[in-house]
């Protein structure tokens, strides 16, 4: 069956160590694409302010959007779908951590709709850090108080931290009803209940009509596991770790260095029109 949608993570997947994609042969990809009717969805853990910000080359109004991990849905103008976590959840992940982690040096972060919310503690220094993945930073006085549907929350800790054995921790705490997952980078994201990449794509499939099997996937790091088994052409980059090529076989046809998503989709594409 065709592809007709195609997502893809960002951060050693479609961008390069460089932050950066050649955007001269993606413009020329998107072009293809469009003429095929097929969509392209970036779907990844970053903020959508962060995210538009990587393709302002090459015109964010063409793409989709799956960001925060699956938490929100969004077209370049509208939010087609969101899962906010609740406020009485948000205030037990703070408990949690203050009596479980006090001891150790690690960052809240909420990735909000609107913004991104810290503790009025932080210095200005980590300020600054954040502001590199949340454009809009904001400081507060309680984070169980904030005005904003919370889609993420982010538990940083330094980067030598064993973030597999904190996702353990949470998972057994809180079960069911949040959904916890590694990041990277020393990161733990916690979202509502059942809410992963997979969810976006579910998401875009009843607004779209496009089945599962007419979707294709890539990505590098756990967090993308879910959506790669939802998708019928799932493909992990050449430059993951090994358990990821343990789950997934297919390889995509370079790695994140040398626009390995792009020259996969055109693959895609030229093995589409030849069948034809």
């Amino acid at each position: 069956m065709a592809v007709k949608l195609v997502a893809t993570d960002l951060d050693g997947t479609l961008l390069n160590n460089g932050k950066k994609f050649d955007y001269q042969r993606f413009t020329a990809l998107l072009d293809q694409m469009d003429a095929r009717d097929m969509k392209l969805v970036v779907a990844t853990g970053n903020h959508l302010d962060q995210i538009k910000q990587y393709f302002a080359p090459v015109n964010p109004a063409r793409l989709l959007y799956i960001s925060s991990n699956g938490a929100m849905v969004s077209d370049n103008e509208d939010i087609l779908y969101e899962r906010p976590v609740s406020k009485a959840q948000i205030k037990k992940v703070v408990a949690w951590n203050a009596s479980t982690r006090a001891e150790m040096e690690n960052l809240i972060i909420l990735s909000g709709a609107k913004a991104a919310y810290v503790s009025n503690h932080a210095t200005p220094e980590i300020i600054q850090a954040v502001r590199q993945f949340y454009p809009r930073v904001e400081q507060i006085d309680k984070l169980v108080e904030v005005d904003d549907d919370i889609l993420v929350m982010e538990l940083i800790w330094p980067e030598n931290a064993n973030v597999k054995e904190y996702v353990k921790e949470l998972r057994q705490t809180f079960g069911e009803e949040l959904h916890t997952t590694g990041s990277g980078f020393g990161s733990v994201s916690i979202l509502a209940a059942h809410t992963d990449k997979s969810t976006g794509l579910k998401a875009l499939s009843d607004i779209y009509g496009i089945q599962p099997d007419e979707m294709a996937a890539f990505g590098d790091n756990s967090n993308d596991l879910e959506m790669l088994r939802y998708v019928g052409h799932p493909y992990v980059m050449p430059n993951a770790e090994a358990f990821m090529h343990e789950r997934i076989p297919s390889t995509a046809v370079a790695d994140n260095e040398h626009d390995g998503v792009i020259a996969t989709i055109e693959q895609l594409i030229e093995q589409e029109d030849q069948k034809r």
